[in-house]
């Protein structure tokens, strides 16, 4: 084999090697409090706990409230935005960030809200359903 191939082969294989490792670590799992501990990148889903204070600071300009995942697990979560509107009606939340001593410093935050297209049994009661 002529060393410009072999050279040209090696330089791909290191490349495409070096790709798939950043983008195993790009990835993120959805996971607990205690999991996303060890990760760089998480997503934790849960739900807002209302039994603690949360609010947002106009020093810091963030966010924080207390949330529990789907293992019970508690943290304090901050989000550098102001509250979303439909916070407290949120069923479920998902942050996505890290653990930074003991807090998740959530970059996204996305709600799933009870919908507006539920089932109504007076409806269906009216109408015979």
């Amino acid at each position: 084999m002529k060393p410009k191939l072999i050279i040209g082969v090696l330089a791909i294989v290191g490349f495409t090697s070096l790709l798939m490792y950043n983008f195993g670590n790009s990835i993120s799992t959805y996971v607990n409090f205690e999991e996303a501990e060890n990760r760089s990148t998480s997503h934790v889903i849960g739900t807002w706990d209302n039994s603690q204070d949360y609010g947002f600071s106009r020093e810091t300009m963030q966010f924080s409230f207390h949330m529990k995942d789907d293992d019970g697990n508690v943290r304090r979560v901050v989000y550098p935005r102001p509250k979303p509107n439909n916070f407290e009606q949120a069923t479920q939340l998902v942050v996505v960030g890290e653990m930074r001593n003991n807090v998740f410093h959530a970059s996204e935050m996305l709600m799933k809200c009870p919908s507006k297209y539920n089932e109504n049994p007076e409806f269906e009661l009216a109408t015979g359903g």
